[in-house]
């Protein structure tokens, strides 16, 4: 009975002691969703100018675009709202919360756009032509160029990957708007895939698409990439 009774007292104690080392609820650890979305439509955009971290607003339709998206995710829950504190951005991710009854949580430098340098708010047909050897490495390979007084893409890469890490660890668990640039979204989704940040020039981010980023147990799952259902259109080009 003795003999019995011990082994009874030692097999509780092993069972207690996986329930410690590996606890149920590591099991159960919550996905954080990141929706990642581009602002609207501005000036520059359609003019086809060198936009950067000028501070650009959104013109009427990158208004009326932002209004379509917060209608499109009013019924979405989401938690938290951090943007890039570039209007365009800004704007953008205010309506979106809004919508919901809430305010941009706040705002973080490092989801600004890629900086353009010396080059900021120029034409690009016209840099073409005055420094057309700047202009075709840049057209060609940004990934290994930096404008004049610019950022590189790794640079770039390099923040906006710290900023969103620091998001999901603020907000574990839940849904967060994000705010950003095209360039910024698509060097973190390039990195996020695993692939080559050359490969970030195949990824399109139409103004106000969403991405839609699962992040569980250290590692990202891509659900929606550049979705402008909102808009009703499949994709904007």
């Amino acid at each position: 009975m003795m003999k019995k009774l011990n082994f009874a007292r030692i097999f509780s104690i092993l069972i207690i002691s996986l329930f410690v080392a590996f606890p149920i609820e590591a099991a159960k650890e919550p996905s954080t969703i990141i929706i990642l979305a581009r602002h609207g439509e501005t000036d520059y955009n359609i003019q086809d100018k060198f936009q950067g971290q000028m501070d650009v607003p959104l013109n009427a339709d990158g208004l009326h675009q932002a209004d379509l998206l917060a209608a499109g995710l009013k019924n979405i829950h989401i938690d938290a709202f951090v943007a890039s504190p570039l209007k365009r951005a800004f704007v953008t991710t205010e309506k979106c919360a809004r919508a919901h009854g809430m305010k941009v949580d706040y705002t973080d430098d490092r989801l600004k756009e890629i900086s353009c340098g010396s080059w900021a708010g120029l034409y690009k047909k016209e840099m073409k032509k005055k420094e057309p050897e700047i202009y075709r490495k840049y057209d060609k390979e940004p990934w290994n160029y930096s404008l004049p007084g610019g950022e590189t893409y790794v640079e770039l890469q390099a923040r906006y990957v710290a900023a969103i890490e620091d998001i999901v660890k603020k907000y574990p668990g839940k849904t967060v708007f994000v705010g950003g640039h095209s360039k910024g979204n698509m060097v973190f989704i390039s990195k996020i895939l695993g692939a080559d940040i050359k490969a970030s020039q195949q990824i399109k981010q139409a103004n106000t698409c969403i991405n839609v980023l699962k992040y569980k147990k250290g590692k990202w799952t891509v659900i929606a990439i550049n979705s402008v259902a909102h808009l009703g259109k499949l994709y904007q080009d």
